[in-house]
């Protein structure tokens, strides 16, 4: 196949998106596909570059796989690409399904226009992949479309360390928590931080945040003020961006990822914890709960409550036995999750259908 990728900006930016952009593409040109990545601004530029885009994006592409993300760029080019032979939306993560706009009152100019937009961009398409069940049906509440559920992996083939690994870690003290992610409002970080100040004093914890802390310079100024404010700032580490084998080392002696966005579209970071057996404390909003069972394998906290992600550290804090027994069931999910290559060659096949199908755009 003649694959064109079209993705926002850099394909090397560190969200969990973007690699599974790059990992789709390692994949495609491994079984001998052609693959270009075009790189188009998140949103459409004021003047001199939409021809120059145009022209990049109509070529005679088998598949023109097109993140979802770049709608505001392409809702206005896709009605006049003639090269495309297919043109398919790789969803994850929808605007329209955060809760501040689903939440909004019906007629909200802002909910209107935001699920307008992506309902426009969606009509312009002939497929979609979303990367979780969550995110498919948001997907096709906007547009009725053929959609594939195609969910990430994390970053090793299965399970990283060993049950008995996860049993002695268990045991040891101080109690450590990470939170993985850039620094922005969505990720939650202040709701968390409140959290950790009501958990028992005596305790012995500390939690390190990794992750950007200039990707939205205000939302890291406030939460370095919170954890100030309530006086935990002694037990918080700010790591910032970290390389892949310190963020392993990270996991290996971590006890509990907590991460409670406000929406996570499938919630990788999740899945990459228990790979080490490590407890993840995921978000209700959006596709995590498709692999992490709240108080099974993890726990599933509603973003907004306190009181419960209180409760679920004051828990694997003082209850050992529960935080072993937890952590190695996370690490028997993660050994038998779909790994990249059973991901990427579903995706493969689900393009070469749709090609074989001659359901294309010559047919809409």
């Amino acid at each position: 196949m003649d694959v064109g990728l079209v993705v926002a900006g850099s394909i090397e930016q560190t969200s969990g998106g973007y690699r599974y952009d790059r990992e789709l593409v390692s994949h495609l040109e491994r079984h001998g596909d052609d693959v270009t990545v075009i790189s188009v601004p998140p949103e459409p530029p004021e003047s001199g570059e939409p021809l120059a885009i145009r022209e990049r994006l109509d070529r005679p592409f088998d598949v023109l796989l097109q993140d979802e993300l770049c709608y505001p760029t392409l809702v206005e080019h896709n009605p006049h690409l003639d090269g495309p032979s297919e043109i398919v939306a790789l969803v994850h993560l929808l605007e329209s399904a955060r809760p501040e706009e689903r939440d909004a009152p019906d007629g909200s100019r802002t909910r209107n226009r935001t699920r307008e937009r992506e309902r426009r961009y969606l009509e312009t398409v002939d497929a979609a992949i979303a990367t979780s069940e969550y995110t498919a049906s948001r997907t096709t509440e906007l547009v009725t479309l053929p959609t594939l559920v195609a969910p990430p992996a994390g970053r090793r083939e299965g399970a990283a360390v060993s049950p008995t690994a996860v049993d002695r870690r268990a045991r040891a003290t101080p109690f450590r928590l990470v939170f993985v992610g850039n620094v922005v409002d969505r990720k939650n970080l202040p709701t968390l931080l409140e959290a950790l100040a009501r958990v028992d004093r005596a305790c012995e914890w500390d939690a390190t945040v990794v992750g950007d802390t200039n990707a939205d310079p205000a939302a890291a100024r406030v939460a370095r003020a919170r954890a100030a404010a309530l006086q935990i700032d002694d037990r918080i580490s700010f790591a910032g961006r970290v390389d892949d084998a310190t963020l392993e080392s990270i996991l290996e002696r971590t006890h509990v990822l907590a991460v409670p966005s406000t929406y996570e579209g499938f919630g990788m970071v999740y899945l990459e914890a228990m790979e080490y057996g490590v407890v993840p404390i995921a978000s209700a909003v959006g596709g995590a709960s498709e692999f992490v069972d709240d108080g099974h394998n993890g726990f599933v906290v509603d973003p907004d409550d306190v009181d419960r992600i209180t409760s679920v550290l004051e828990t694997l804090v003082t209850d050992r036995d529960r935080l072993s027994a937890i952590g190695r069931r996370a690490l028997e999910t993660a050994d038998a999750h779909p790994t990249w290559g059973e991901t990427t060659d579903s995706v493969r096949a689900f393009l070469q259908t749709r090609l074989e199908g001659d359901s294309g755009r010559s047919s809409n």
